[in-house]
């Protein structure tokens, strides 16, 4: 039984997606994204989408040009093509050989979802898509329990339970290494580096694990 990870992340604004600034610009869905790789040509990809709202290629601002290949009445498929490598989002996840399954863009943002063997292939994409995308969001992870088939027995994460602040307070705590073994930074070299008291620090950790603890342990 496989103890994978899905995760689901959220890429505000990717400069270097024509998919998510066209669904910025025309404020419509893109869906439906696929590529393709021509075999005599390697280093060229093409990709196309849907766009929930048809609109002028020439009246959207991006790079590479758009092609309008086909209409679905409100609705119009996208081509464009663009060099391999350049380091996106998806190859980014792709680099630590794990296919996105699924890819949406919506309001300017990117939606991604992943499947990662184990918790280091994770780290590592994660790591590879946060040093490009400082403001990656992390929204779901759902890991499966070795030994145990029923999905109601499934792992779910929802990181949207904790304040942004809780967020904050636990990824700055995280960064600093108050959770290794041994301890990298105490609480109150963590509470500094947030500028609260450590009794502050306190009641953010322990807010934050409670919710984390309760979905997992509960769920």
């Amino acid at each position: 039984m496989s103890s994978g990870i899905r995760a689901e992340v959220r890429v505000e604004s990717p400069a270097d997606c024509p998919v998510a600034r066209v669904s910025g610009e025309a404020d419509a869905a893109s869906y439906s994204i696929t590529k393709s790789v021509d075999p005599t040509d390697p280093d060229v990809v093409t990709e196309e989408f849907v766009l929930g709202a048809r609109a002028d290629p020439d009246d959207l601002d991006v790079d590479p040009s758009l092609d309008d290949v086909f209409s679905y009445g409100s609705k119009a498929v996208y081509r464009f093509e663009r060099d391999l490598g350049r380091g996106c989002a998806c190859e980014c996840i792709e680099r630590f050989d794990c296919p996105v399954i699924d890819l949406h863009a919506e309001d300017g943002a990117l939606h991604l979802v992943f499947h990662a063997p184990d918790m280091e292939t994770l780290q590592g994409a994660m790591g590879a898509l946060r040093e490009r995308y400082p403001d990656l969001d992390v929204q779901r992870l759902l890991r499966s329990r070795e030994g145990e088939t029923d999905e109601e027995k499934l792992v779910f994460v929802d990181r949207s339970r904790l304040t942004d602040r809780q967020r904050e307070v636990l990824e700055t705590a995280h960064g600093m290494g108050y959770f290794d073994h041994p301890k990298r930074a105490n609480a109150g070299e963590v509470a500094d580096e947030l500028d609260i008291t450590t009794s502050t620090l306190t009641e953010h950790l322990s807010a934050a694990q409670r919710k984390l603890l309760g979905a997992i342990l509960d769920g």
